[in-house]
């Protein structure tokens, strides 16, 4: 039988590099991802035995790693104005109309908007970066999101609104940067 020491390098160390970019994309900070991705292992290896071998072990790691970041930031404590949903959708729906509007639709297409994205993405704040990168990043369902998080499914549609409404208005600035006008917003 192979040895704990063992299993854990070959099931667990080939993550190291994956585990580190998860943990890059929610720290922002490549010091502060060091250190997640260091208690992330260090608690791995503390609970191996709960791994079952043969099982997604990337996807446990990312599991520890996201709640070591959480909890890295329950210690900061940030708070952040969530605003209302009404106004949110409000906004998000006269945005699209001012792209609609002016014909924007054949630009965005021919635009690569992949460092646009990535920039906006570092800059919306947790937990709402989280639902993002797992269910429009990591095309995961909502439930595996909620799972992940250890949060209830309406907590994580939630949160999503959220970031994808930040997102969005983070995209239109750099669209408005890049020199795109838009029609003033009719609502």
């Amino acid at each position: 039988m192979i040895a704990r020491n063992q299993m854990f390098e070959v099931e667990a160390l080939p993550w190291v590099e994956d585990v580190h970019r998860f943990a890059l994309s929610l720290t922002r900070d490549e010091s502060d991802a060091d250190d997640v991705v260091q208690d992330t292992y260090l608690r791995a290896f503390k609970s191996w035995h709960t791994y079952v071998p043969g099982s997604d072990c990337r996807r446990w790691l990312f599991t520890i790693c996201r709640n070591v970041f959480l909890r890295s930031l329950e210690r900061r404590t940030p708070t952040v104005d969530l605003g209302t949903a009404d106004a949110d959708g409000s906004a998000a729906g006269a945005m699209l109309r001012e792209v609609s509007d002016a014909g924007l639709e054949q630009l965005f297409a021919r635009v690569d908007l992949g460092p646009a994205l990535e920039s906006a993405l570092t800059r919306v704040p947790e937990p709402f970066r989280s639902a993002v990168l797992l269910v429009d990043v990591e095309d995961q369902s909502y439930d595996d999101a909620a799972q992940r998080l250890g949060v209830p499914i309406g907590t994580v549609r939630s949160r999503l609104f959220r970031g994808r409404r930040l997102m969005q208005e983070l995209l239109h600035t750099y669209a408005r940067d890049a020199g795109i006008e838009f029609a003033s917003a009719r609502c």
